[in-house]
């Protein structure tokens, strides 16, 4: 979930930023400008946010796994094949 929510946000500052450069292209008021680059440093933040969290969560989820795959009983568990397949798609 945090990953595609990381994605989601970096989509939207894409747009965001081709919004700002048309205002600008298109010599936009004032207001609109600043109005598009205040939007434009939020997606930012969120960026960043979600990046930290996406970061947290994979970092808790790999040593969880460590600690699993310690234990033979949990070897072949579907649970733990599917961490490592979501460690697996976030790393990328």
């Amino acid at each position: 979930r945090l990953l595609k929510e990381h994605i989601l946000y970096a989509k939207e500052a894409e747009e965001q930023q081709r919004t700002f450069d048309k205002l600008i292209a298109n010599k936009a008021e004032e207001w609109d400008l600043k109005s598009a680059k205040r939007i434009l440093e939020e997606s930012h933040r969120m960026i960043k946010d979600s990046d930290n969290r996406l970061g947290k969560a994979v970092q808790d989820l790999r040593e969880l796994v460590l600690r699993v795959k310690s234990q033979p009983e949990f070897a072949e568990d579907i649970e733990l094949l599917h961490a490592e397949e979501a460690l697996e798609e976030a790393s990328v």
